[in-house]
């Protein structure tokens, strides 16, 4: 893969418009009996898919608190749902007072079946950004089509180049001098789609494929909170 370069965040998607309801909506929210209403209504949920540990979701998490996403950006990680009942992920969202689900894909006779209770769950979240993070399932064109523009996921490999599986031996295998990860907008067609960020690390003499995911690993949890940071300013709450 030579010649492949670093993309830093790439050129923003269009400048999010706001609008506010109109007058009869503004006073059923004032209205609520609820007081934070109109506060988790203009809140930017981030709900993140896992199927196992979670280190990526960690990572956001992290620097959601650490940075101050809340203040900062109104943004919050609003949820966190595994399609393994037993991901450790879950657990790590439990401790921290995230709202945490299981939607077991072993229980639907189909992948649309499947998609269709993934997103309704995820909906009852009010998601503004879903983000994947080692959500290990290919997702159908529908459930793809429903978050248009906002679901993204992050690859082991400097995209275009590798995608699919086994990225890290594929890459030792084809000789590559570097390696590495992005974070992209999903699309219908299996990792594709507008890229938002890429880190880059090198192949070093010896490298197996355990070391070079490890080394990648790294930079993955340093580029996935920066991208999301990125875009979410370019998103409507809800």
């Amino acid at each position: 893969m030579q010649g492949a370069r670093p993309c830093a965040i790439v050129k923003p998607l269009l400048s999010a418009i706001y609008f506010y309801g109109s007058a009869g909506s503004l006073r059923l929210c004032f209205c609520s009996l609820d007081p934070n209403a109109l506060y988790n209504q203009q809140m930017k949920n981030i709900v993140i898919l896992i199927s196992g540990g979670g280190s990526n979701m960690a990572a956001i998490v992290q620097a959601a608190e650490h940075e101050q996403w809340a203040q900062k950006l109104g943004a919050q990680v609003a949820a966190v749902i595994s399609n393994q009942p037993t991901a450790k992920g879950l657990q790590f969202a439990a401790e921290r007072g995230i709202a945490h689900a299981a939607v077991d894909h072993r229980s639907y006779a189909s992948r649309e079946a499947f998609d269709q209770a993934l997103a309704e769950k995820i909906d009852s979240y009010a998601p503004t950004l879903v983000v994947l993070a080692g959500f290990m399932r290919i997702l159908t064109p529908a459930f793809v089509a429903h978050y248009s523009g906002r679901l993204i996921n992050i690859h082991p490999s400097l995209l275009p180049a590798f995608p699919g599986l086994h990225t890290h031996q594929r890459a030792i295998d084809a000789g590559c001098q570097v390696a590495g990860a992005t974070v992209h907008q999903v699309t219908a067609e299996l990792d594709h789609g507008p890229i938002l960020a890429q880190a880059v690390v090198p192949i070093l003499p010896g490298d197996d494929a355990a070391q070079l995911a490890a080394r990648i690993l790294t930079q993955e949890h340093l580029i996935y909170p920066r991208a999301v940071a990125q875009l979410l300013p370019h998103l409507s709450a809800g």
